[in-house]
Parts: C-alpha cells; structure tokens; sequence
C-alpha cells in the first residue's frame, strides 16, 4: 500500500471548526473588518483554515508573510540587481503593497518582532504604506485584510495588533473520539470533489452576501444592546463597538435575511467582544430595569432609528433581552479566554515588556558607514551606497568599485530581558516553606521567560556560606533539579548571600543584561558574619547591602517570619538595600513572581 502523505485539508473538508469559519466568511462579506486572529494551539488546524480564506476569494490579491521577515520585505524599496543592471533605479514592492486589495498571511503574530509589528500596525491603521529612507520617498496603497494565529502557550501578540482586527477567534479543543476519527479517514480518504462543490457553494452565498449586506436593517436598540455587553465585559476602546455592529450586518447578509436578529448579534459578542473582555460581567446588574408601561400606551417611535416608522420587523428594546443571556453564556469561556489574549494584562498593567538593548544580537534595525572592525558588514546596503556612484568610478576599471565611504554596518536590537536572581534563606525552622514558595515562583517566571527574554538564577543561604543552585537559565527542568534535594537548617549568613548575588550580578551584566532584581525570601535576621563577629553581623550587612544598591541592582526582600515573631529585620534589610519590602509569609510562588516583575517594570 503507497504511503499516504499529510496534505493542507480543504476549507469544506475541516472537522468541527464551523465558527472560526464563519468568521473568515464575514471576513469576505465586509473588508471593513480587516482581519482575522485565530488562538490555538498546535497541530488544531488553524493553519488550514487561513489557507482555505484563498478558495473562498481566489480572484483576489494573496500574499504570505513568513516569520521573521524584515522591514525591507514588508515595505519594500530599492531593487539593487536590476538598478545596477538597468543603471537606473528600480523599486520593488513590498508585501504590504502587493496585498493591496487582498488577503496578506501572517501566522504566528505573537512571535513577531516589535518593528515588523509597528509596520503591519500602521500600515492596517492608514491603509498606505509610506518609505522615506536612503533617497527614496514613496507612498503606496496597502489596503488589505489581514490572516494570523497564535498559540496562547508560546505568548500573546501585542493588544494594539489584535485591537486592530475585526475578530478574535479562540478555536475549540478537538477531543471527541469520533471527531478525531473522522479527521484521519478525510486525510486518508479524501472526497475531492465534494469538498470542491462545497467551496463553490461557499463562494456564491458569499458573493450574494456582499450584494445584501448594504440593505442590512439594524435599529437603534440592537446597537445600545450590543453597547451594553461591551460596557459589561468593560471592553476598551470604541472600535469593538464599531466591529461588532459590522459582524451582525454581515452574519444578516450571510443569513440572506433583511434585518438583524438575535443570533446575530450573539455571534457578535462571541467573536469581537468576548475576546476583548478585561473583566467578568456582572450579569446582575448588565441589564436595567424595564420601564413600567400601561396596557394602552406605547413608547412614541425613536426619531433615531434608520427603519420605517411602520416596519416591525426589527424587535423592540423590550422584546430582545438579550444581554443577559449571552453573558451568563459567555461568563464560563472567559476563563479561558482572559488568559489568552492580552486585553486584560494590558488593562490590568504594563505587559512585562523590559525594552530593548543594543548589541551584534538581536533584529537587524538600521545600517550605518563604518568600517567592519569586528561589527557586521550589510553588503547589500553597501552595495546600494556604491551603486550611485558606478558610472562614474567605473569607467577607470571592469567590476564595482567601493571605497571605505560605502561600507555600511549593521546595527541590532534585542529585547532586553531582565535577570530575577532569588536568594532564599535555607536556615531555620521556615526552609522548607521558603524553598516551595522560591520553587513556585521561579517556575512561574520560568514560563514566561521565552516571550520576555528573562532569566533566573537561584541561590540558598544557609550554615557559612551561600550556593548556587541554578545559574541564570530559562530551563523549568534545572529547577526541579537543584531544589529537590536541598539541605536546610543551619545559621542565616545573610551577608554570604549578597556577596554571592554581586558576583552572579555581575557575570550577568557582562553578557548584556542590564535589568537585575534581587529578590530575598529570609526573615532578615542574620547572625553568621563573612568577616565580623556576631556583635558586628548587622552592621556588615547593613554595608554590604548598601554596595548592592550603589550597583543599581533592584531589590525586593519577601518577609517570611510570623507577624507575631518579626522584630523588623527584614524591614531594615530592604531599607539598606533602597528596595521594596513586602510581608508575604504564606504567600504563593505566583504572587511571589507577579510582585518581582511589578519591581522589573517599574
């Protein structure tokens, strides 16, 4: 029996995705909305759905962006092989202005660097694209509707981005047996043809969709209903609202219908406001009461609404009692959906970011004249600085002819991700609750170490001396690893501990990181000295921690000991070290985590 290959499913043959969709079907009803964002995990199918958007639109303009690409590829610019060759200057469009009109694919939005993502942003916000570098000054139309995914588990995408698009989809969790089956039997045994007639299909509603979707009937009341499920789920902004109306008009004109009806609107809330959603609704309180009213009397029509005074085919405000329903409905996904997406960590605070620092690492930003002493040479941009001069260096000698004045380096920048060092107190009665509150903790930190490039490093004090257990690592595996099996008991050499956390500092700062916090777990009474004598033990740790501050590491000293033991020692501790104090002594790993990143963004 050949063996079978694993191809891109057509969009009529996917299993159990009918809502993502539909979503890229309003996509083709109404451009307006401008784009699409599915969340998924790996291996869902998220892939296959963008794809299919081009058999429902082929005659369209489609353009895939791969990962990675630089601002050069988006926007485009000087064509250097056919200048030279041509001796005149050729631009090359970039893939923004080749989508125009179209459908542009970005898969993988969350991974995206910061300047890719600032020229998709402006570029859906203006509809234009816009060079102004190296002699070039150009403007270009690039209205397009954008295609993109993430995985939730590698890091949500920029909120600006997916503020920017119309909807939001978080894909549903195949886990059904049957469903699962019927997925492998359509890759071994694919039925071509039906799924070719289903596209077809497909195309002429939407194209009859487009033709109705102008005469689209939808009332004053259906617009304040869907206001008030944005104001419920406290979604920011106002073009929520806007989207939210256009996916109602367009599932209507789907539904080849005249008006806006209720399942409209729910698809409404479910794909544009629910993945906006910063807060649980209070569905208690979303609906006000209704107004009394007498059995003769009837409100006077609302001048405001765009129907026929005599038409009733669009329901009343009483009649629809819709928001109710649709939060309490939607209330049991926002779990889920608030740890996806970004909207409320944006709401809620800053998102983590550490800024960004210079170094021969990192994303190629900009090129500048130089000599390549032990830096980048960009060839392709010193081959552009040369090529104006050709005809007239040329003329002496065969080849292309440079000077030290053309060559240009490259310059990068990294996201500057910050290095947490925890120094937890392995001595006394309280170890082990120190060392599983550190564990938690640095395991949160761990699991968003990728997206902000942080790193963690763990060291115990106990006895005489301090030891690293962990060096500055991203691994979740090494942690477990070195706190397993630690000792405990013992004295407290606190000022070990400070000189041990300088050194790894320091090591840290000379392989680029600019952004260290120190974060102590210790009941802050020391009473093992590296020099002085138990009487002299406040004091050297009193200096030592001041030297730590003079370093401009950031500090943060968690207090473990009981309310009813503390004399104030950790308090003092965190004053020497000019860093925050906080009385945790029961806390969670993850409360631990969130506090040092407050101090890592502050």
């Amino acid at each position: 029996m050949p063996q079978q290959s694993l191809t891109r499913m057509p969009i009529g043959g996917l299993v159990a995705l009918d809502v993502p969709r539909l979503a890229l079907m309003l996509l083709a009803v109404d451009p307006a909305l401008r784009g699409v964002a599915l969340a998924a995990p790996a291996g869902s199918g998220k892939s296959a759905l963008l794809h299919g958007m081009r058999e429902l639109q082929p005659d369209l303009p489609w353009v895939e962006l791969p990962l990675g690409c630089d601002s050069e590829a988006l926007l485009g610019g000087l064509d250097l092989e056919a200048t030279m060759h041509q001796g005149r200057r050729v631009i090359r469009s970039g893939a923004l202005a080749r989508a125009h009109g179209g459908f542009l694919l970005a898969e993988s939005c969350n991974l995206m660097d910061d300047g890719s993502a600032n020229t998709l942003l402006g570029a859906l916000e203006d509809g234009v694209v816009r060079i102004e570098r190296e002699g070039l000054s150009l403007r270009s139309p690039a209205e397009f509707r954008l295609l993109t995914s993430f995985d939730p588990a590698e890091g949500a995408p920029r909120a600006h981005l997916l503020d920017r698009l119309g909807m939001v989809v978080m894909m549903p969790t195949i886990r059904a047996g049957e469903a699962r089956a019927s997925i492998v039997r359509r890759h071994l045994q694919p039925d071509t043809e039906t799924w070719s007639d289903e596209a077809q299909l497909l195309r002429g509603l939407i194209e009859s969709a487009r033709e109705q979707l102008s005469h689209i009937k939808l009332g004053d009341p259906q617009r304040r209903e869907l206001i008030r499920m944005a104001d419920a789920l406290d979604v920011q902004g106002h073009r929520a609202d806007l989207f939210a109306i256009r996916v109602a008009r367009a599932s209507a004109a789907l539904g080849l219908r005249d008006e806006v009806q209720r399942e409209d609107l729910e698809l409404a809330a479910r794909l544009v406001l629910l993945p906006r959603a910063t807060r649980h609704p209070d569905t208690t309180q979303s609906a006000p009461p209704p107004e009394p009213t007498t059995p003769d009397s009837s409100p006077p029509p609302d001048p405001r609404d765009d129907i026929e005074p005599d038409s009733d085919s669009v329901p009343s405000e009483d009649q629809l009692e819709l928001a109710e329903e649709v939060l309490e409905s939607l209330a049991v996904e926002l779990p889920d959906a608030l740890s996806s997406l970004s909207f409320a960590r944006q709401r809620s605070g800053r998102s983590g970011s550490r800024g960004a620092t210079s170094g021969q690492r990192g994303r190629h930003v900009s090129s500048v004249p130089g000599l390549p002493r032990g830096q980048r040479l960009d060839v392709i941009a010193t081959l552009r600085a040369a090529a104006r001069w050709q005809r007239v260096r040329t003329h002496r000698r065969p080849g292309i002819a440079l000077t030290s004045d053309d060559f240009r380096i490259k310059k990068y920048r990294s996201k500057a991700g910050a290095l947490f060092i925890f120094a937890v107190d392995a001595s006394g009665s309280m170890a082990l609750n120190r060392m599983r509150q550190a564990k938690g903790a640095v395991h949160a930190l761990l699991e968003q170490a990728y997206v902000n490039r942080d790193r963690v490093a763990l060291l115990a004090f106990r006895g005489q001396e301090a030891n690293l257990l962990l060096p500055p690592t991203g691994s979740v595996e090494l942690l477990r690893r070195a706190v397993d099996q630690l000792p405990t008991g013992g004295g407290t050499p606190i000022a070990a501990s400070l000189v041990a956390s300088l050194d790894v500092a320091d090591q840290a700062k000379r392989r680029g990181f600019g952004n260290i916090v120190l974060v102590l777990l210790t009941d802050g009474r020391a009473n093992v000295g590296l020099k002085a004598d138990r009487a002299g033990v406040d004091a050297e740790v009193t200096q030592l921690a001041r030297a730590v501050a003079a370093t401009g590491i950031r500090s943060l000293v968690i207090d473990t000991q009981r309310s009813f033991l503390s004399q104030g020692n950790a308090t003092q501790l965190a004053r020497a070290l000019a860093g925050d104090y906080l009385y945790l002594p029961n806390a969670q790993g993850t409360a631990i985590a969130a506090a040092a990143r407050q101090v890592a963004s502050a």
